[in-house]
């Protein structure tokens, strides 16, 4: 992160290392696809395996201004090293820039992220749900997501059956 912080000094808003010993770096939302891509080709770093994505919830922490962290996980093949980034998003706008064009394993992630967390990336080729279904209302992952609700009733929807052919849902 120091080559980061010497290319990109406006891009870091914070560095720290965990109580593991892993050392993180919290970006700046609009910077992020900056600093990705210089990791990625950078011919000294060269973080080109996407790892995942994933979001924290900070609702009930003591500090949770902004509420959700995305947190980006890249692996360096030459370095043997891990780079962890975070990125603070707030409840009242919560969109990211896409990573997709430049790692084409972000699909899923984001779209994931966006699932259960209601975090947007702006840009994404395809945001929409990918396990819950379309109608499903709240994100799960959310701490103010209530555990009793019930969601409402769909009408089954005609599945097609590569193995058994039509009609095996039950509907014509």
């Amino acid at each position: 992160m120091d080559r980061v912080s010497a290319q990109l000094p406006e891009a870091v808003a914070d560095r720290y290392v965990d109580r593991t010993g892993g050392a993180w770096a919290v970006i700046h939302a609009d910077s992020l696809p900056k600093v990705a891509a210089f990791l990625k080709n950078d011919p000294e770093l060269e973080f080109k395996l996407f790892g995942s994505i994933d979001a924290v919830d900070r609702l009930h922490l003591a500090e949770n201004d902004p509420r959700f962290e995305v947190v980006y996980f890249l692996y360096s093949l030459k370095r043997h090293e891990h780079v962890r980034l975070k990125v603070r998003v707030s409840e009242a706008n919560p969109v990211v820039p896409t990573l997709v064009p430049l790692f084409r394993g972000a699909n899923w992630w984001e779209r994931l992220t966006f699932d259960f967390y209601g975090i947007r990336f702006d840009g994404h080729p395809d945001l929409r749900r990918i396990l819950l279904y379309d109608e499903f209302e709240g994100h799960p992952l959310r701490k103010d997501y209530a555990l009793r609700d019930r969601q409402p009733l769909i009408p089954e929807r005609p599945i097609k059956d590569i193995f058994r052919g039509p009609g095996t849902s039950g509907l014509s």
